[in-house]
Protein backbone atom coordinates (compact mmCIF):
# COMPACT_ATOMS: atom_id res chain seq x y z
CA UNK A 1 0.00 0.00 0.00
CA UNK A 2 1.14 3.35 -1.02
CA UNK A 3 1.55 5.75 1.51
CA UNK A 4 -0.56 9.11 1.10
CA UNK A 5 2.41 11.42 0.09
CA UNK A 6 3.64 9.26 -2.76
CA UNK A 7 0.36 8.66 -3.38
CA UNK A 8 0.12 12.79 -3.88
CA UNK A 9 3.73 12.88 -5.29
CA UNK A 10 2.61 10.28 -8.24
CA UNK A 11 -0.94 12.48 -8.61
CA UNK A 12 1.00 15.97 -9.19
CA UNK A 13 3.60 14.57 -11.37
CA UNK A 14 0.67 12.94 -13.21
CA UNK A 15 -1.32 16.39 -13.61
CA UNK A 16 2.20 18.03 -14.57
CA UNK A 17 1.88 15.52 -17.67
CA UNK A 18 -1.73 16.19 -18.35
CA UNK A 19 -0.94 19.87 -18.28
CA UNK A 20 2.24 19.47 -20.73
CA UNK A 21 0.57 16.76 -22.80
CA UNK A 22 -2.92 19.14 -23.02
CA UNK A 23 -0.50 22.14 -24.34
CA UNK A 24 1.27 19.94 -27.05
CA UNK A 25 -1.80 18.65 -28.11
CA UNK A 26 -3.48 22.81 -28.51
CA UNK A 27 -0.33 23.49 -30.18
CA UNK A 28 -0.74 20.81 -32.81
CA UNK A 29 -4.63 21.56 -33.59
CA UNK A 30 -3.80 25.12 -33.90
CA UNK A 31 -1.03 23.64 -36.27
CA UNK A 32 -3.63 22.00 -38.33
CA UNK A 33 -6.77 24.60 -38.29
CA UNK A 34 -3.86 27.78 -39.26
CA UNK A 35 -2.12 25.35 -41.94
CA UNK A 36 1.26 27.57 -39.89
CA UNK A 37 4.02 25.77 -38.46
CA UNK A 38 4.48 28.13 -35.87
CA UNK A 39 0.38 29.26 -35.59
CA UNK A 40 1.69 32.10 -32.77
CA UNK A 41 4.76 33.92 -32.80
CA UNK A 42 6.96 37.28 -30.74
CA UNK A 43 8.17 40.16 -32.42
CA UNK A 44 11.53 40.26 -31.59
CA UNK A 45 13.16 43.24 -33.00
CA UNK A 46 11.22 46.82 -33.80
CA UNK A 47 11.47 46.81 -37.72
CA UNK A 48 8.21 46.70 -38.04
CA UNK A 49 6.96 49.52 -35.50
CA UNK A 50 4.62 51.55 -35.64
CA UNK A 51 2.37 48.42 -36.90
CA UNK A 52 3.71 46.25 -34.40
CA UNK A 53 6.09 46.78 -31.52
CA UNK A 54 8.89 44.44 -29.99
CA UNK A 55 7.13 41.80 -27.51
CA UNK A 56 3.68 41.60 -29.56
CA UNK A 57 2.12 38.20 -29.73
CA UNK A 58 0.61 37.45 -33.34
CA UNK A 59 -1.78 34.90 -34.73
CA UNK A 60 -0.90 33.14 -38.12
CA UNK A 61 -2.34 31.70 -40.60
CA UNK A 62 -0.78 30.45 -43.71
CA UNK A 63 -3.55 28.71 -46.21
CA UNK A 64 -1.89 27.59 -49.42
CA UNK A 65 -4.67 28.46 -51.75
CA UNK A 66 -4.60 32.09 -50.64
CA UNK A 67 -2.59 34.79 -52.70
CA UNK A 68 0.19 36.70 -51.10
CA UNK A 69 -0.47 40.14 -51.67
CA UNK A 70 1.56 43.43 -51.50
CA UNK A 71 1.13 45.25 -48.27
CA UNK A 72 0.96 41.82 -46.35
CA UNK A 73 2.56 41.03 -43.45
CA UNK A 74 4.61 37.79 -43.61
CA UNK A 75 6.22 36.06 -41.43
CA UNK A 76 9.31 33.92 -43.07
CA UNK A 77 12.39 31.87 -42.52
CA UNK A 78 15.95 32.49 -44.50
CA UNK A 79 18.20 29.63 -45.04
CA UNK A 80 20.45 29.28 -42.36
CA UNK A 81 19.01 31.43 -39.64
CA UNK A 82 16.65 30.02 -37.10
CA UNK A 83 14.90 32.75 -35.94
CA UNK A 84 11.62 33.74 -38.66
CA UNK A 85 11.72 37.17 -39.28
CA UNK A 86 8.33 39.20 -39.31
CA UNK A 87 8.09 42.08 -42.17
CA UNK A 88 6.06 43.56 -44.59
CA UNK A 89 5.47 42.35 -48.66
CA UNK A 90 7.03 45.30 -50.14
CA UNK A 91 6.57 43.55 -54.34
CA UNK A 92 5.52 40.38 -55.84
CA UNK A 93 7.15 39.47 -59.03
CA UNK A 94 4.87 36.79 -60.80
CA UNK A 95 6.73 34.85 -63.50
CA UNK A 96 4.42 33.39 -66.62
CA UNK A 97 4.74 29.92 -65.31
CA UNK A 98 2.70 31.51 -62.34
CA UNK A 99 5.92 30.84 -59.98
CA UNK A 100 5.50 34.01 -57.43
CA UNK A 101 8.41 35.66 -55.81
CA UNK A 102 8.07 38.45 -53.37
CA UNK A 103 10.30 41.48 -51.66
CA UNK A 104 10.07 41.96 -48.11
CA UNK A 105 11.02 45.06 -45.93
CA UNK A 106 10.37 45.88 -42.29
CA UNK A 107 8.27 49.52 -41.51
CA UNK A 108 10.89 50.83 -39.97
CA UNK A 109 13.58 49.72 -42.19
CA UNK A 110 15.13 52.47 -44.67
CA UNK A 111 15.96 49.34 -47.09
CA UNK A 112 14.34 46.22 -48.12
CA UNK A 113 14.98 43.06 -47.13
CA UNK A 114 17.55 41.63 -49.56
CA UNK A 115 21.00 42.34 -47.66
CA UNK A 116 18.90 39.84 -45.01
CA UNK A 117 18.29 37.00 -47.59
CA UNK A 118 20.73 34.23 -48.01
CA UNK A 119 23.85 35.20 -50.21
CA UNK A 120 22.57 35.05 -53.97
CA UNK A 121 18.71 35.49 -53.01
CA UNK A 122 16.87 38.37 -53.88
CA UNK A 123 13.33 37.43 -53.71
CA UNK A 124 11.38 35.37 -51.05
CA UNK A 125 9.09 32.23 -52.14
CA UNK A 126 5.44 31.02 -50.95
CA UNK A 127 7.74 27.96 -49.33
CA UNK A 128 9.91 30.45 -47.18
CA UNK A 129 6.65 31.53 -45.30
CA UNK A 130 5.70 30.54 -41.99
CA UNK A 131 2.65 32.15 -41.78
CA UNK A 132 0.80 36.00 -42.15
CA UNK A 133 -0.37 37.79 -39.46
CA UNK A 134 -4.33 38.03 -39.12
CA UNK A 135 -3.94 39.45 -35.46
CA UNK A 136 -2.10 40.47 -32.37
CA UNK A 137 -2.16 41.00 -28.56
CA UNK A 138 -0.03 43.92 -27.77
CA UNK A 139 3.12 42.89 -25.57
CA UNK A 140 2.05 39.54 -24.10
CA UNK A 141 5.20 38.07 -25.46
CA UNK A 142 7.37 40.14 -23.76
CA UNK A 143 7.38 37.69 -21.10
CA UNK A 144 9.62 35.00 -23.82
CA UNK A 145 11.78 37.81 -24.84
CA UNK A 146 12.75 38.46 -21.31
CA UNK A 147 13.42 35.13 -21.00
CA UNK A 148 15.74 34.95 -24.06
CA UNK A 149 17.30 37.86 -23.11
CA UNK A 150 17.96 37.16 -19.16
CA UNK A 151 18.50 33.48 -18.83
CA UNK A 152 18.43 33.27 -15.12
CA UNK A 153 14.90 35.25 -15.28
CA UNK A 154 14.06 31.72 -17.38
CA UNK A 155 15.03 29.54 -15.00
CA UNK A 156 13.37 31.23 -12.00
CA UNK A 157 9.74 31.46 -13.90
CA UNK A 158 10.34 27.44 -14.52
CA UNK A 159 11.43 27.11 -11.66
CA UNK A 160 8.32 28.62 -9.96
CA UNK A 161 5.84 27.23 -12.48
CA UNK A 162 7.25 23.73 -11.50
CA UNK A 163 7.27 24.42 -7.79
CA UNK A 164 3.94 25.47 -7.93
CA UNK A 165 2.66 22.65 -10.18
CA UNK A 166 4.33 20.03 -7.26
CA UNK A 167 3.21 22.16 -3.70
CA UNK A 168 -0.56 22.42 -5.65
CA UNK A 169 -3.15 20.61 -3.86
CA UNK A 170 -6.74 20.07 -5.11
Amino acid sequence: ILSSGVFQLYYQVLNFGMIVSSALMIWKGLMVVTGSESPIVVVLSGSMEPAFHRGDLLFLTNRVEDPIRVGEIVVFRIEGREIPIVHRVLKIHEKENGDVKFLTKGDNNSVDDRGLYKQGQHWLEKKDVVGRARGFVPYIGIVTILMNDYPKFKYAVLCLLGLFVLVHRE
